[in-house]
């Protein structure tokens, strides 16, 4: 079982909870999705001014409420097409507009962070048109609860989450591995874009 799959399963009861305590208090699933962004987009302003320590906190507490409007839209009634839609905008905004972020603050990292978006597009792009093209089909290749079928990789939510706050940490503590890990992360990125590919190849060829 791959990490991602496991850390949904260890924080999914407590996500349950929450979310359980927000629909009480009549929260909505889309203004979770809209708060979430708002704080990652404050974490990238964070880390582009390298207040590092600043930028990780929000980093993560944006990843929370973003972990907690599915469950949260789910206790509702279920979630609509329009709200899995905008999660998944304001995740790639969110991730994109981190990595942007910090080559802004570190000069020395850009062309490695070019080449980290230039994956995470790819990447995107691989998962979204498998997730359309098996919809159209009525194929099924995930089923996670999600609103999109996402195929498993090795480098999915939380381990993207995980780097990311690690970067900014290193760069408070040790810069010097900040350029070696971006470059790590592409080529694990880059091995997920090709376990895409392969896994649509055996899928879609059928």
């Amino acid at each position: 079982m791959a990490l991602d799959q496991r850390v949904r399963g260890l924080l999914g009861p407590v996500l349950d909870r929450l979310a359980g305590a927000l629909a009480a208090r009549g929260a909505s699933a889309d203004a979770l999705t809209l708060v979430g962004l708002v704080l990652a987009l404050a974490a990238a302003t964070a880390l582009s001014q390298r207040l590092w320590l600043v930028a990780t906190v929000l980093w993560l507490v944006s990843r929370l409420a973003d972990g907690l409007d599915g469950p949260l839209a789910r206790r509702s009634g279920g979630g609509t097409d329009l709200g899995g839609f905008r999660d998944v905008v304001a995740d790639f905004l969110a991730y994109g507009a981190w990595v942007v972020a910090l080559g802004v603050a570190l000069p020395g990292a850009r062309v490695a962070c070019l080449a980290l978006l230039l994956a995470y597009y790819v990447n995107g792009t691989a998962f979204l048109a498998l997730s359309s093209i098996a919809e159209r089909r009525r194929q099924r290749v995930a089923d996670d609860g999600r609103s999109l079928q996402f195929v498993g990789g090795l480098a999915e939510g939380t381990e993207t989450i995980t780097v990311h706050a690690l970067l900014a940490l290193l760069a408070l503590g040790a810069p010097g591995t900040v350029v070696p890990l971006l470059w790590v992360w592409t080529a694990v990125v880059a091995v997920t874009v090709a376990q895409r590919v392969a896994h649509a190849t055996r899928v879609l060829g059928d």
